[in-house]
């Protein structure tokens, strides 16, 4: 097993005393964050920013060896956020993390703020990449992950796609690189919520077998359910130590707020001020 693999269980090891019940009371927090940022804003993209709650927790409250008082060891984990329209969860973790402040996520969306509706390279925010030309992000995971090796510093990179993203040609020219060099330190991630801008993937383009697809490129491949804690704390434990990893995470847009879930709507909508209230009251039950 490499260095960067010995990082995850280390992590795992040393967070073993938190109960599931935390970390979805932490994402349930993260969530209101997000609602508050999207309503206050009048922004896009609560639904597939909701999707991805809780594999971001996880990631960043267990698995990422990244501290915001060392942002630019490095040998600190890569992740990168490929689907970066939804930038408004990234951001609510990173300041649940310490990598930013709540005074920061005031400047989301507006004139003059920080935070912009598409994540900007700013490493001391925990941010590593600009993103939100879809299919980008693997390519560039790759590279981190081959430099890694070359470089000898034992990190991994993490990289985050939509569903929606895997039309693009260049994420599975990334694929096929990453296996023939059994890039072991690559995790992508998949939020396969099955909507993506237009409708459902599987009218635009059908997207199955696609854990058959991912496998006959080489890659070690896992599907589980992206809303459940511990299914994702088992998977994220159990990765390869000989093949790119791939997590397809089946979740749900809009994840949370009942009249949200499985709506192409709110990949584009924002609440009005019935609709916060609404989904303020069901987050907070």
């Amino acid at each position: 097993m490499n260095n960067a693999m010995s990082n995850i269980k280390t992590v795992v090891e040393e967070a073993s005393a938190f109960e599931l019940d935390k970390y979805t009371a932490l994402a349930v927090r993260i969530r209101k964050t997000i609602l508050d940022m999207i309503y206050r804003t009048k922004s896009p993209h609560i639904g597939p920013s909701f999707s991805i709650v809780e594999i971001l927790t996880a990631l960043y409250f267990r698995f990422l060896n990244a501290n915001p008082d060392d942002a630019h060891n490095p040998v600190r984990d890569r992740f990168i956020l490929s689907k970066g329209h939804a930038c408004a969860a990234l951001y609510a973790v990173l300041a649940e993390r310490g990598f930013m402040g709540n005074g920061d996520l005031d400047g989301f969306a507006v004139n003059g703020g920080r935070l912009e509706q598409h994540p900007n390279h700013d490493v001391m925010c925990g941010i590593e990449v600009s993103t939100g030309s879809l299919g980008h992000g693997l390519s560039i995971g790759a590279g981190m992950a081959l430099s890694s090796k070359i470089d000898r510093r034992p990190y991994n990179a993490y990289v985050l796609l939509g569903d929606g993203e895997l039309n693009e040609g260049s994420v599975w020219e990334s694929v096929m690189f990453a296996g023939h060099h059994k890039l072991n330190n690559l995790i992508a991630i998949i939020d396969y919520n099955k909507i993506q801008a237009l409708g459902c993937t599987r009218d635009i383009i059908d997207l199955n077998p696609l854990g058959r697809k991912w496998e006959s490129f080489g890659w070690d491949v896992q599907e589980i359910d992206g809303h459940d804690f511990e299914q994702i704390f088992n998977a994220m434990s159990s990765l390869s130590p000989e093949k790119p990893n791939v997590i397809i995470l089946h979740t749900i847009k809009g994840k949370g707020v009942s009249f949200m879930q499985d709506q192409v709507l709110w990949h584009y909508r924002a609440p009005d001020e019935l609709e916060y209230k609404r989904a303020l009251k069901e987050l907070l039950l």
